[in-house]
């Protein structure tokens, strides 16, 4: 059952992050899209890998299952690379919603490769 949830959870987190790099990008060009519930939005999304990887871990650890090569790589880098971004906010401070926007597309991307990895 835990598996389930983590294959059917990890398209939540991939739309998600995706939807949120678009909305960061266009927000970049177009003010009027800079409201708070862009921030909120992205919050949760990037929150969704974590809880990804939590589920990850219960499975491997709890259940015993083993995952394919370089998947669980994937998820702890889509962990470091979130630190990353929220690190380098105040130094790009002039550019922060390019820097979530392409931040939360290359989410998007880890979450996609770790999806086809683990068809593997």
């Amino acid at each position: 059952m835990l598996l389930d949830v983590h294959e059917s959870f990890a398209w939540f987190v991939v739309v998600a992050n995706g939807l949120a790099g678009l909305w960061f990008l266009a927000a970049n060009w177009l003010e009027a899209l800079r409201t708070r519930a862009m921030w909120w939005f992205v919050t949760v999304a990037q929150l969704t890998v974590f809880v990804q990887v939590i589920l990850g871990v219960a499975m491997v650890a709890g259940q015993g299952i083993e995952a394919p090569k370089f998947h669980m790589f994937y998820g702890f880098v889509a962990i470091i690379a979130i630190g990353i971004i929220y690190s380098y906010r105040a130094q790009l401070k002039a550019h922060q919603y390019l820097l979530y926007g392409l931040g939360s597309l290359f989410i998007m991307g880890l979450g996609i490769r770790a999806m086809i990895v683990g068809l593997r």
